[in-house]
């Protein structure tokens, strides 16, 4: 097997935000995701049956949730939503790529 490295391949053309699973099973999946001054769409609200680690490996962003809080996130910063906690992304930096790693788990 050969190793692959979650820095590369990251797509030139980011006109929309990239998704890709990296790793899948029953229950658990891994995603990249990488935005560029990408928002979740403004009548929407990520509410997910499973809860969902998540981790900025490089850039900005902040999520806001249905309760008006906010969370500023920066390279290196994680949290854990809860499933069913309404969430979305209201701002990502537009000056460079946002990578994020996120694991949806029952």
């Amino acid at each position: 097997m050969k190793p692959r490295n979650i820095y590369d391949s990251i797509p030139l053309d980011l006109a929309a935000e990239f998704f890709e699973d990296i790793a899948r099973s029953p229950s658990v999946r891994i995603e990249r995701i990488v935005s560029k001054g990408h928002t979740t769409p403004e009548n929407g609200w990520y509410d997910q049956d499973e809860h969902e680690w998540v981790i900025v490996l490089k850039g900005k962003a902040v999520l806001e949730f249905e309760d008006g809080s906010t969370c500023d996130m920066e390279t290196g910063d994680y949290l854990n939503i809860p499933a069913h906690s309404k969430h979305k992304v209201s701002w990502t930096d537009s000056d460079q790529a946002t990578l994020w790693l996120a694991v949806f788990y029952k």
